[in-house]
């Protein structure tokens, strides 16, 4: 019998869907599709939705149910740089004990971005477990709480515009001066080289207007 997924499940696997253009921008949702793609009932399905109505990933619209917002080259230029502040808040508020053991495994997390980049992979699940090493010594869980909802409103344009190996190299190498910053003791560089590597990316936004 299959199982019913949980509620973080479907917000998982919504989530995903806008995320890789399946539920693609602009577009409403068809819940009565997508209960039975994901196999539950209307109930839970539309509590998932409204959750992720609440943190912006989503649109509520009286009388057409669910949308998923069109791109907005404004939004993303307010993203970037919030992120960017509260990752290396979170940097900075990590124990200096806490932040020393963490230099090696960040650099082995590069090393396989590399690879990955040089094999014509895909880079994003390794930046996002890069980036989930860097603050998993902080201590703070509402911090933390507040990076993981803001980051997908910020993956969609991830995916829309930066997949070129230009950045890709560029963020590997940002990623390295962190972890070597960290090994010298060096907070004030580390902090400032990680807000460098989100705000960077604006350059890459599309030059087309989206």
């Amino acid at each position: 019998m299959a199982r019913t997924p949980l509620r973080s499940d479907l917000l998982e696997q919504i989530t995903g869907r806008v995320l890789d253009g399946r539920l693609p921008a602009g577009a409403r949702v068809n819940e009565v599709h997508l209960a039975k793609e994901l196999g539950v009932s209307r109930t839970p399905l539309r509590e998932a939705l409204i959750g992720l109505a609440d943190r912006g990933l989503l649109v509520s619209a009286p009388g057409r149910g669910f949308l998923v917002p069109p791109f907005d080259v404004g939004e993303a230029r307010r993203l970037y740089p919030l992120l960017a502040e509260l990752e290396a808040l979170a940097l900075r508020w990590t124990s200096p004990v806490e932040l020393a053991g963490l230099p090696d495994a960040l650099d082995a997390v590069s090393d396989e971005m590399a690879q990955a980049l040089a094999d014509g992979g895909d880079l994003s699940g390794l930046d996002d477990r890069w980036h989930a090493l860097l603050l998993s010594r902080c201590p703070n869980p509402h911090l933390l709480r507040l990076i993981e909802q803001t980051k997908p409103l910020l993956k969609r344009y991830e995916s829309a515009y930066f997949a070129g190996d230009g950045h890709a190299g560029e963020s590997i190498g940002e990623h390295r001066r962190i972890a070597a910053a960290l090994r010298d003791g060096d907070l004030s560089a580390a902090s400032a080289v990680l807000v460098a590597n989100w705000v960077k990316a604006l350059a890459y936004l599309g030059k087309d207007g989206r």
